[in-house]
């Protein structure tokens, strides 16, 4: 089974919180890295995602650490829902 990782960045214009994690992240951009393989045996190339990951600062860092953190997708695009609901006044 062939195991690929795609990575971008995520922008949170508020501070938010994201199931899986304890504590308010800051408002910033995130690195999410998202893992996929490939289903066999069908006739064309096609992948399922086995594992999404957020890079957010280590608590008591101050943004100088950060650590990998394995979240939901569903949760990552609830966080993203919100921050783009939230007034910015």
């Amino acid at each position: 089974m062939t195991i690929r990782s795609r990575h971008e960045v995520v922008t949170f214009k508020h501070p938010f919180r994201i199931r899986g994690i304890d504590r308010l992240l800051p408002a910033g951009d995130y690195e999410v890295i998202t893992d996929e393989e490939t289903i066999e045996g069908i006739s064309f190339e096609a992948f399922r995602r086995v594992a999404t990951m957020i890079s957010v600062p280590a608590e008591g860092s101050r943004g100088l650490v950060t650590e990998r953190v394995s979240i939901g997708s569903v949760d990552l695009a609830d966080a993203q829902r919100i921050d783009a609901s939230a007034s910015d006044g």
